[in-house]
């Protein structure tokens, strides 16, 4: 059975996901959920995901939530190849610089918070433009620094072959791009990102190539 992702074609989390799946050559259907136009509040889809977010992943009879716990959940399930070191130390540096992105950037910067900014607290474009750049630069300071001081990077975040701080990662410079950041303070990021994005299964994910992609 032809595994089933709900997301929206700019969504990080569900961007993070794809990349995983193509990385794994899995094939899956793509069901778009809308989320400005709040296809994530109907009923139907509450049903499916009761927190109302994207992505969820449909496995035969298993849904799943939250993108890195479904990325755990792929990397476990169909090994190779594989998006976590085998050592111990290694992977908890791995999922360290995940979850720099997924735990303490995005969660801050994504629709329902920016939504609030706008509605609930009246700021203006400019003002959620500089909320959004300033905890992706403070997010990205450190990421920088991690990646530049460890032996362990290399032409991806950890080593030779790309994993789960990659997959992390690429969405996050799509956004920074997006807000115009400037990213020459963060030169071995930008080296990863650009590394990544000339594998295949990076640049299919990108919000540009999805079938639910608008302007």
């Amino acid at each position: 059975m032809v595994m089933k992702l709900y997301g929206y074609f700019r969504s990080s989390a569900a961007f993070r996901v794809r990349i995983a799946l193509n990385l794994k050559k899995l094939e899956y259907e793509t069901a778009p959920i809308h989320l400005r136009r709040n296809d994530q509040t109907t009923a139907d889809y509450l049903a499916v995901n009761p927190q109302g977010l994207v992505p969820t992943l449909k496995d035969g009879g298993l849904t799943l939530i939250q993108s890195l716990a479904i990325i755990e959940y792929l990397n476990e399930t169909y090994p190779e190849p594989p998006l976590l070191p085998r050592s111990a130390a290694d992977r908890v540096r791995v999922r360290g610089l995940a979850e720099i992105v997924a735990c303490d950037i995005h969660p801050i910067n994504n629709l329902r918070v920016l939504r609030y900014l706008t509605h609930s607290l009246s700021h203006d474009e400019a003002a959620i433009a500089a909320w959004y750049n300033h905890w992706i630069d403070t997010g990205f300071q450190a990421f920088e620094k991690l990646l530049a001081a460890d032996r362990r990077t290399s032409v991806f975040c950890h080593g030779e072959a790309p994993g789960l701080a990659d997959v992390a990662l690429v969405p996050q410079v799509i956004n920074a791009e997006r807000y115009q950041l400037d990213l020459s303070p963060y030169p071995t990021i930008t080296r990863i990102f650009q590394s990544c994005m000339r594998l295949e299964p990076f640049a299919a994910a990108h919000p540009d190539n999805q079938p639910d992609r608008e302007a």
